[in-house]
């Protein structure tokens, strides 16, 4: 007969703890003075029940003390590259519900019936000390993304952005993203865009201009709730602009993020910048404005999918003279469609406000996959 892994565990732990005691049992009995086990702080808390598996200091046991095999998704809390992504919030979730709530392994048993959540509360914020380095922002400072308005978290992202004109002329934009995250601050993007536009002898298609870009967290703090970025692109005419599927020039971008935490799981985003074209006959020097706010709302009290509706107002003018500022709007909801919550969709309407000839209300939405915590079919 096979034990499964989390009756393993569960038996480890009671082994080690009931060591403990008989080991304080037998001093006392000699006469001499130990102090009692307690569950007072993270660290004590963490010790009586998780250390069993997650080793001190959250680094992990050795293989030959567990006894088990570590699923390849066994977390080293010292690893500030992994564990700085995570919000407690989603630890919160995994120490409540077990590994199987969230899609990990089941050798991750459930405290819910064994800790308080204050006790819950003080163990996560022990894990989050057992990363040494203070320059990797936290995840609670990673908001969802949202449809138009980009975020100041450095990301590990493929994207896919799709845009479908509503009204006017037929047209069907795309855009292919790859973030790949490098330090604690430091993000490349990739994008590459492909457009459909109907023409009088029907649909033509191709790829539009290529951008890559940099991105710098320049500050993040948890005590205020804020987080900023700095952002250059270039977008290389790769595109044939005499079908609309390029500018026909190079075209260099630069932006600033920022992020705020609001009450009650809400956030605001913000993001402002200028293009500058080589060519400004093929294309105008412009800025923008935008800004996203937002509120999630989890399912199963806190432990199950999320959902975030966001509101975005944006704004655009360019540089010449007479031109006027286009202002619209983006209503929209983001969900996770899987327990990882990895695997995310958003869909909304962009809709003009002014200035609305030859500019189209669009139906936007876009798939999310976080590849740093999994592949594609993981944590479903």
């Amino acid at each position: 007969m096979t034990m499964n892994r989390t009756a393993l565990f569960l038996i480890l732990s009671l082994l080690w703890l009931g060591g403990v005691l008989r080991a304080q049992s037998t001093v006392a009995a000699s006469g001499t003075n130990v102090p009692t086990l307690t569950l007072e702080t993270g660290r004590d808390i963490f010790e009586a029940a998780c250390i069993g598996c997650h080793g001190p200091g959250g680094r992990g046991q050795p293989q030959t003390t567990l006894g088990f095999e570590l699923p390849a998704t066994f977390p080293d809390f010292s690893d500030c590259n992994g564990s700085t992504r995570e919000k407690t919030y989603d630890w919160r979730a995994v120490i409540h519900e077990g590994g199987v709530g969230r899609g990990f392994s089941e050798i991750m048993p459930s405290f819910a019936e064994a800790l308080t959540a204050d006790q819950i509360a003080k163990v996560m914020a022990y894990m989050r000390e057992q990363c040494p380095e203070p320059e990797w922002p936290l995840g609670e400072l990673n908001f969802p993304r949202a449809l138009i308005t980009e975020k100041a978290f450095p990301e590990d992202e493929w994207l896919l952005l799709t845009a479908v004109n509503a009204s006017g002329d037929g047209r069907v934009s795309n855009r292919l993203f790859y973030e790949k995250r490098f330090g604690a601050r430091n993000q490349l993007e990739f994008a590459a865009p492909v457009g459909f536009q109907a023409g009088p002898d029907g649909w033509v298609g191709g790829v539009g201009d290529l951008v890559a870009g940099y991105k710098r967290v320049l500050h993040s703090s948890l005590a205020s709730g804020t987080i900023l970025s700095a952002q250059a692109e270039v977008a290389i005419p790769t595109g044939d602009d005499a079908r609309q599927l390029g500018s026909g020039t190079t075209l260099f971008e630069t932006f600033a993020t920022a992020g705020k935490i609001l009450p009650g799981l809400a956030f605001v985003q913000t993001q402002s910048g200028v293009e500058l074209p080589v060519d400004t006959e093929k294309a105008p020097r412009a800025a923008f404005v935008r800004m996203a706010i937002g509120k999630t709302f989890p399912a199963n009290q806190g432990f199950g999918r999320s959902w975030t509706p966001m509101f975005e107002v944006l704004a655009d003018r360019e540089f010449e003279t007479g031109a006027r500022t286009n202002w619209d709007i983006v209503p929209e909801v983001q969900v996770t469609l899987n327990k990882r919550q990895h695997v995310r969709v958003n869909l909304g309407i962009r809709q003009p406000v002014n200035n609305r000839a030859g500019r189209s209300t669009q139906l936007v939405f876009y798939t999310l996959w976080d590849f740093f915590d999994g592949g594609l079919r993981d944590g479903w």
